[in-house]
């Protein structure tokens, strides 16, 4: 499959690149910035692939995701990319939203978990976005990010203790003041989630 691809002619593989891997771009640029410089910078991400298209290595994903992360930090500045991450995590509670996104659609974030990520560092959040959401390996969060396999791991490590530490202390607030029961309608975050971030924090 992959000689396939390879052997294409240029515009037909970037037309493949574009078809397989364009939603999960704008997904990821979306979590960072507005619609339209999403759209803008995805788009942009898939001209820089077409420029170097004899560069772009197998799998693609962490590449392309790299790309739109450093066309995204030229645009956008730091708060403004935290503050359109953490309204854009608080929106995926919304049922249509959730149908709308499919790579965030297995996890629907409670309240008090966008409250969680709001405390961390963007470092943080975006290790765990790039391997919760996106599916990554340390190894090619690594190369999105710039850094190697292993400091990714540790920088991994740490965002799912300090995401743990957060939750505890405001599930424990929530108990002292006898608000642990949810309320109609709440919904909590998946096991899987839960598991994984307490499980890995120890």
């Amino acid at each position: 499959m992959r000689t396939d691809r390879a052997q294409a002619p240029p515009t037909d593989r970037l037309a493949d690149l574009y078809d397989r891997y364009h939603a999960r771009i704008l997904a990821f640029c979306l979590l960072r910035a507005d619609e339209t410089v999403a759209e803008e910078v995805a788009s942009e991400t898939f001209v820089v692939a077409w420029r170097k298209l004899s560069a772009v290595p197998d799998p693609p994903l962490p590449w392309l995701l790299g790309v739109a992360r450093n066309l995204l930090r030229k645009q956008y500045g730091a708060r403004m990319r935290r503050e359109t991450l953490l309204r854009r995590l608080a929106d995926l509670s919304d049922r249509r939203d959730e149908q709308d996104w499919d790579v965030a659609e297995r996890f629907v974030l409670r309240e008090s978990a966008v409250r969680a990520l709001g405390g961390l560092s963007e470092k943080h959040v975006e290790a765990l976005t790039l391997v919760a959401w996106h599916g990554l390996s340390p190894a090619e969060a690594g190369r999105v990010v710039g850094c190697s396999s292993g400091t990714f791991s540790v920088r991994l490590h740490r965002a799912r203790r300090a995401l743990a530490r957060a939750l505890e202390s405001l599930e424990g607030s929530a108990a002292r003041r006898g608000a642990d029961r949810p309320s109609p309608g709440h919904r909590a975050v998946p096991g899987t989630v839960a598991r994984t971030v307490h499980q890995e924090a120890r």
